[in-house]
């Protein structure tokens, strides 16, 4: 695995975190989780500038969005039991859809 997709991977799951900690945060009311935000957030913008070093940022940024919305729609259903509608399911899989369409066909993924 080529180290951009490392420092990638590590960008998403450590937003995933932040946001998670985020909803957990009760709108900063409560300490640790709003704490966890901010160093989640630090960290995954600190691993999305490496991947930069060798990615294009339009990539780089569609994969952390998108699969972070796609972990994050995950983690609210399940920890949260936040339901999505069949609409906003469809849109998630579109989402998916365009990643995998960017990792397998796509040139530019690195530089």
């Amino acid at each position: 695995m080529h180290l951009a997709y490392v420092y990638l991977v590590i960008a998403i799951l450590t937003e995933t975190i932040g946001t998670t900690a985020l909803q957990a945060s009760q709108q900063f009311t409560r300490l640790w989780p709003s704490i966890l935000v901010v160093l989640a957030y630090g960290a995954s913008f600190w691993f999305m500038a490496l991947a930069l070093k060798f990615m294009p940022v339009g990539l780089v940024y569609a994969i952390w969005s998108g699969l972070g919305i796609v972990f994050i729609a995950m983690i609210g259903f399940i920890v949260f039991q936040q339901r999505l509608d069949l609409p906003a399911v469809l849109g998630i899989g579109m989402i998916i859809a365009g990643i995998l369409v960017i990792q397998l066909f796509s040139n530019t993924t690195t530089h």
